[in-house]
């Protein structure tokens, strides 16, 4: 196969071991006709990869975290290219979801070099349509509210690094926990809702294993929607151990919903999907069945159904 593997520049496995190049050597000693891409800046890498897509390789390989995957999704949704992930990043939440080994790089490098010699899932992914009248691509949630500004903050954050700074911004957001005043349509239904969480999601976890969507299926042709009612500050800290497991659905102040487009405006309020930015709300947010393909189990434990091979 010809392989194009776009490196994620901080992607490692440990201290001073950079994965990337055993990512590569190892998919060249299998025989795979391999192009490593590794660039200084995310821009750069995007700019190459998208120049390597466009030759039709026979797979894209990322390496890294759900930034990679937002990578490579917005490259390669309804192009019939599958996408292969070796997670090294903080959350990996879009590999938690296919059952991918997201906490053990070489492991999932290993498996994905068996995958790669059978045919490629089909999952579904949300096509995002942002104010500038342009596309974004998502494989696992878009996120407008609580979430969204935890991830704003953290972005803005220079120190420290890793996971600790996701759960720094956590605790100041809570300490802030702003209120907002959404406008919703959810399949056709408009509402508003005063709230504090907007989720349209494809996958059950965001922010390395929250589990907002605790029973989304990533290829059952539906988002799941989850609106969190306006709380207290106290009220919300005391729910939120329940939505970080996913036991929170139950709650008579969360909402939860399926649907195949959904449209969030709220002022003063970004959107996020699978952790970067988007850009400012309103978004159009639409479920594409089977738009993705990807190297990954015959079932997703994390997203609770089997997956199609067609």
């Amino acid at each position: 196969m010809r392989i194009v593997v776009a490196v994620n520049p901080s992607a490692s496995f440990g201290r001073r071991k950079p994965l990337g190049p055993v990512v590569v050597e190892r998919l060249g000693a299998a025989g795979h006709d391999v192009v490593a891409l590794d660039r200084s800046s995310y821009d750069d890498l995007l700019a190459a990869t998208r120049s390597a897509v466009e030759s039709r390789p026979d797979a894209l390989v990322v390496v890294g975290g759900d930034g990679m995957v937002s990578l490579g999704t917005g490259l390669l949704a309804q192009s019939g290219i599958p996408l292969g992930i070796v997670p090294t990043g903080t959350g990996n939440d879009f590999a938690r979801a296919l059952g991918i080994p997201y906490e053990e790089p070489l492991e999932a490098l290993h498996l994905l070099e068996g995958w790669l010699g059978h045919p490629p899932l089909s999952v579904d992914a949300l096509r995002v349509r942002r104010t500038d009248g342009g596309t974004t691509w998502v494989a696992g949630g878009v996120s407008a509210g609580f979430d969204a500004f935890v991830n704003e903050r953290a972005n803005r954050m220079r120190r420290p690094r890793g996971r600790i700074r996701y759960d720094i911004a956590l605790v100041l957001e809570l300490l802030r926990l702003r209120r907002v005043d959404y406008e919703i349509t959810i399949d056709g239904r408009e509402q508003s809702v005063p709230g504090i969480l907007v989720t349209v999601g494809n996958a059950p976890s965001v922010g390395g294993g929250i589990r907002l969507l605790p029973d989304a299926v990533i290829d059952d042709g539906l988002a799941d929607v989850l609106v969190v009612d306006r709380l207290s500050r106290a009220t919300f800290v005391r729910l939120f151990p329940r939505v970080a497991k996913g036991t929170h659905t139950g709650d008579a102040r969360v909402n939860v919903s399926r649907a195949t487009r959904v449209t969030i405006d709220a002022p003063g309020v970004a959107a996020y999907g699978d952790g970067e930015r988007i850009g400012p709300l309103p978004v159009d947010v639409e479920i594409v069945p089977g738009a993705l393909r990807v190297f990954a189990p015959p079932r997703a434990p994390g997203g609770g159904g089997s997956i199609s091979t067609s």
